[in-house]
């Protein structure tokens, strides 16, 4: 008897190589030929969440939490930035975002 819940065994996740391979359909996101660049900004004095400002940047995550830590309670800003452009397809064009490199 099978539960209501259970997958058939044929949409189970299988043990391949030591890991786990779905055998059903991908639904993944396309490739990007350019990574998003993510940078990390300490608030700046007197922000305030209605009215975000950006402070001095940090190199990486590790280093903007631990400067947070020593003003006690900063809070840090993750910045990435995009450039919106039109792609034609099938004479439509469609709006894409496209990662800006530092």
């Amino acid at each position: 008897m099978e539960t209501a819940g259970a997958k058939p065994a044929a949409e189970r996740p299988q043990l391949v190589n030591g890991a786990l391979s779905d055998t059903g359909p991908k639904r993944g996101r396309k490739g990007r030929a350019v990574e998003e660049v993510v940078r990390y900004f300490l608030a700046k004095e007197g922000s305030t969440p209605a009215k975000p400002e950006l402070g001095e940047e940090a190199q990486s995550e590790s280093d903007a939490l631990i400067k947070a830590f020593r003003s006690k309670g900063c809070v840090i800003y993750v910045v990435t930035a995009y450039q919106a452009e039109a792609e034609v397809q099938g004479g439509n064009p469609i709006l894409v975002k496209r990662p800006l490199e530092k």
